[in-house]
């Protein structure tokens, strides 16, 4: 289930994710809709009932918190929708794509591995960075050997991709 292309210019739109990634998000939507939701409507149901809306608090904190759990149901709705789902287990390759984890090194002498994943699933204190992430696309497509030059805070940074593998 390997992706026609990864050039981020043509399916900047797609939302690229992993099964993992996937199923979180639909985990953490099921939650919010089926369980959260209910409670903040009974809440304000119930400060409602208790009169004058304009000064009460538990009624406006509820009607705010609706708003923001609202709010992130859409986003992921729309996040899902977009979804491509691309199984790292079922790639493979010395190429870096989607879902490959990638061991780098900086211009320093210093190692850094990374795994290349959707922009919903990146934490970058776990090495876990969106295809998207300027290091993700400057990364993308090169093979072992290859260098990457990638814009970050530090400044331009040359990378040499020293091993590539895909591990789902």
């Amino acid at each position: 289930m390997k992706p026609r292309t990864t050039d981020p210019k043509k399916i900047e739109k797609t939302n690229l994710i992993t099964p993992a990634g996937y199923d979180r998000m639909y985990a953490e939507l099921r939650k919010l809709a089926d369980e959260d939701r209910p409670v903040l409507l009974e809440e304000i149901a119930a400060a409602a009932a208790q009169g004058d809306r304009s000064e009460n608090a538990e009624y406006i904190y509820g009607r705010k918190k609706l708003r923001e759990v609202d709010k992130r149901i859409n986003f992921i709705k729309s996040r899902l929708e977009k979804a491509k789902i691309i199984d790292p287990k079922l790639q493979s390759g010395d190429k870096v794509d989607f879902g490959a984890t990638v061991t780098i090194q900086d211009d320093g002498g210093r190692s850094k591995t990374w795994t290349i994943l959707g922009e919903d699933e990146a934490d970058p204190s776990s090495g876990k960075i969106s295809w998207l992430s300027p290091i993700g696309r400057a990364l993308m497509n090169k093979l072992v050997g290859d260098y990457a030059e990638a814009e970050t805070p530090r400044g331009l940074i040359e990378y040499k991709v020293t091993k590539v593998l895909f591990e789902g």
